[in-house]
């Protein structure tokens, strides 16, 4: 199996060197850029494996260029920033990205995380064959595709926003809680993060809305959220 890449982008060198001798000791081939313009411009020609990427950055800021990057691929986004504030990670997590790291952390927290995700590319790889399509209301949910689709057409879910309509779906009539909806998408624990659950629900709602659909997910409160088939 060819060694995984990952694109590093931060404009304090110091921090890119330590993330990548570490990141390259575990085996995965490292590339560090200093600005948001560069790594982008290296993504598009040829795209990583993985993103790690800091919000304040010259050129292109960090927030612009997950949005920009999450228009064309699903490919992971862990963000790091100095920026600690609830609405920075909301943001972040909001815009695409998979996972947030507040600085000063130990790169093997990041080491951490990087492996999580890849294990759960692979355990979605592995349980493809048992992710079924499912047809809610009016809208088609395809795991193999990634897409939610209304009378034929993709209605745009960013892949975070998938799994989570896809999650919901699969316990249809069963009130999920945001600590789940957390622990199950983004493997939080902490339960400072539980408004981003409640950010990307609008989100979904929105685009469910704009396709034409009727299918509508109540929220649940107090607690969380939960599925409505009103067809």
């Amino acid at each position: 199996m060819d060694k995984r890449l990952i694109y590093i982008s931060d404009d304090e060198i110091n921090i890119c060197n330590i993330i990548k001798s570490f990141l390259i000791k575990e085996g995965f081939n490292v590339e560090t850029f200093n600005d948001g313009r560069s790594i982008l411009e290296a993504f598009n020609a040829k795209p990583a494996d993985l993103l790690v990427i800091d919000i304040m950055m010259p050129e292109i800021d960090g927030f612009s260029l997950c949005a920009t990057i999450r228009q064309k691929s699903s490919v992971p986004i862990i963000i790091v920033s100095a920026k600690d504030t609830e609405s920075d990670k909301i943001a972040g997590l909001t815009l695409g990205g998979d996972d947030y790291l507040t600085k000063p952390f130990s790169p093997m927290e990041l080491i951490a995380r990087v492996k999580s995700i890849f294990r759960r590319i692979e355990l979605d790889k592995t349980n493809v064959r048992n992710n079924h399509v499912i047809k809610i209301c009016d809208i088609l949910i395809n795991p193999n595709t990634k897409q939610a689709e209304f009378d034929g057409k993709n209605i745009g879910l960013t892949g975070m926003e998938f799994n989570l309509l896809y999650y919901l779906a699969e316990n249809k009539d069963r009130a999920v809680s945001r600590n789940e909806l957390l622990d199950k998408l983004w493997g939080f624990e902490n339960e400072v993060e539980t408004r981003a659950t409640d950010d990307m629900i609008k989100r979904i709602r929105k685009k469910l809305s704009i396709a034409g659909s009727v299918l509508k997910i109540d929220t649940v409160w107090g607690f969380g959220f939960k599925i409505v088939e009103n067809i």
